[in-house]
């Protein structure tokens, strides 16, 4: 029996990245800090050698990177491969927040995932973990 594949994954790609929706748009304009709308791209080290890394982080290569948040709402955390995302409060050490969602980035996008949170006005502290990459490119993303 002939089977077929799913429509997403017959569907071939005019760009990847081109038709980004606009809360997305960001991800093609890299900056060097971790802000809504604009993508970073993190040096990965070697996980055991991270400092700060959370209980239940993922082996392999780790990033991190803080920012803060001016106003209470969902955020997601966007990453352009396979990897653990934890969020944690603060400047350094505590507890991961839990995530209110989970999902993929949009066909023909080299979004791997967006894992979403509800924070509150503060600092954070963005650990990846699980990576097998020299690099990982993240972005913050206000809104659902």
């Amino acid at each position: 029996m002939l089977q077929t594949a799913p429509a997403a994954q017959t569907t071939a790609c005019k760009a990847t990245d081109a038709s980004l929706p606009t809360g997305l748009l960001g991800w093609v304009k890299p900056g060097d800090e971790f802000v809504p709308g604009k993508a970073v791209e993190l040096d990965t080290i070697d996980g055991a050698a991270l400092k700060g890394l959370p209980a239940g982080a993922k082996p392999g290569k780790a990033a991190t990177i803080g920012f803060k948040v001016e106003t209470a709402g969902i955020y997601g955390v966007a990453l352009d491969q396979g990897g653990w995302i934890d969020l944690l409060p603060g400047t350094e050490g505590g507890t991961a927040l839990e995530s209110v969602k989970h999902g993929h980035g949009p066909d023909c996008s080299t979004i791997r995932k967006i894992v979403r949170f509800d924070l509150k006005p503060g600092v954070y502290r963005l650990y990846v973990s699980g990576l097998s990459t020299p690099k990982v490119k993240a972005m913050l993303v206000a809104g659902e």
